[in-house]
């Protein structure tokens, strides 16, 4: 009687609607919970009224915004005002499609029931081209609200994603030549303990440098603190979300922290062996899918502990970091990938040739900041690293105006 769900179209439509409705209820308590982590943090209380624990407030948060006046500015673009932060949202919630968040329910077989809605074998291939089409809904959101402070926004969040966008794919190669496949279950399977493909190792330990290039651009990617730069302070302006109230604006938050889970579960699937723990995952049904969330968890925590540590950096030092640093490690990181897996060296060396790579760098920057904080002022001020002096020499003429001014206030 019920042999029809076990057809792939309507296992698939199932999952679906059930990712959706996780992502979403995901994106409803990180709210709540990095309010109150950075609470903690600040030795604030944070929300804790509505409910137990506070933990009503999304639902509460959702009824003002489903009652708030929905504004659209008499100037704007109106389709596309609207359609903007609905592309974010369907980009955000499409390129989870392919991330298993767990291993196959019965040992050795495939079910269409498995813990994920696609197991393409270009995965990491889908993730990276539907995540490069949220530009798309950032830069109609801040053009059709025919406001220029939203347009500036809207292009200073383009161009720091193409920026990033490069980095981030060249740190995921390194992990996709160990693994031999750009299907995420494989990379999975690639880094078990068991099994004939497994090779015993999570990606992180030879793919260090990888991986901190990977986070670092992921953190840019969404937009999140210290590379929030869509909002500017000389502007007094939300970026292009300035001209968005109420359920629209939501969308675009949506959108913000749904990516937020994604790039989490990359870095968790490439990184750390996705839902693998030495074998615990094979204990029960279902233990799979909590060694994932668990990883997951640990790398939405470090998106808050961040935004609760770092201050915004300035537009022209994002932009010199992108192009100027992380691009060209992420390009030494490939080549020195390249010849470990085509010498066939062990894991370890290109582990080693990575944390070497990272040890030089903050050397050279922390030797680069000392020289910086030498540097003090006539007053004996220590000056920030943006400030450097400049002295000017007196002219000939200079002195003898000043001479001539002297000689009249002494007469």
């Amino acid at each position: 009687m019920l042999n029809f769900l076990d057809t792939s179209i309507v296992a698939d439509i199932i999952k679906s609607a059930i990712i959706i409705v996780a992502l979403l209820t995901a994106f409803a308590y990180m709210t709540l919970i990095e309010r109150r982590v950075v609470a903690k943090m600040q030795g604030r209380l944070g929300p804790n009224r509505v409910g137990l624990f506070g933990l009503l407030q999304p639902l509460a948060d959702a009824l003002k915004m489903a009652f708030k006046e929905q504004i659209v500015p008499s100037q704007a673009r109106k389709f596309t005002y609207l359609i903007a932060p609905i592309i974010s949202v369907v980009v955000a919630l499409s390129a989870f499609a392919v991330v298993p968040i767990g291993n196959g329910w019965i040992t050795g077989k495939l079910s269409v029931w498995d813990p994920w809605i696609g197991d393409i074998n270009v995965g990491i291939l889908w993730i990276l081209s539907v995540s490069s089409l949220a530009v798309y809904g950032i830069v109609l959101g801040g053009w059709a609200s025919g406001n220029r402070y939203a347009l500036l926004g809207s292009l200073r969040s383009a161009a720091q994603m193409v920026s990033y966008e490069t980095s981030l794919g060249l740190a995921l190669s390194g992990t996709l030549m160990w693994a031999g496949t750009l299907g995420m279950v494989g990379i999975v399977k690639a880094q078990l303990f068991y099994g004939p493909t497994g090779q015993g190792i999570w990606f992180v330990l030879a793919q260090p440098l990888g991986f901190v290039i990977y986070i670092i651009a992921a953190v840019a990617e969404v937009n999140r603190a210290p590379f929030d730069l869509p909002e500017a302070e000389q502007e007094l302006t939300a970026g292009y979300l300035t001209e968005y109230s109420g359920l629209r604006w939501s969308l675009y938050q949506m959108a913000e922290y749904i990516n937020m889970i994604t790039v989490s579960s990359i870095a968790t699937t490439l990184f750390f062996g996705g839902w693998s723990l030495f074998g615990f995952e094979r204990l029960f049904p279902g233990a799979a899918i909590i060694v994932f969330l668990v990883k997951d968890a640990c790398f939405l925590f470090l998106f808050i502990w961040l935004r609760a540590t770092l201050p915004r950096i300035r537009y022209d030092r994002l932009m010199r970091l992108g192009w100027q640093l992380l691009l060209p490690l992420a390009v030494l990181n490939v080549v020195i990938t390249a010849i470990c897996v085509t010498l066939g060296l062990p894991w370890w060396v290109n582990g080693l040739a990575g944390l070497v790579v990272i040890v030089s760098v903050l050397l050279v920057i922390r030797t680069r900041t000392r020289l910086v904080e030498e540097s003090i002022s006539p007053q004996g001020e220590m000056l920030p690293a943006s400030v450097r002096l400049v002295r000017f020499e007196a002219s000939k003429t200079e002195e003898a105006v000043t001479e001539a001014a002297q000689a009249a206030v002494e007469a």
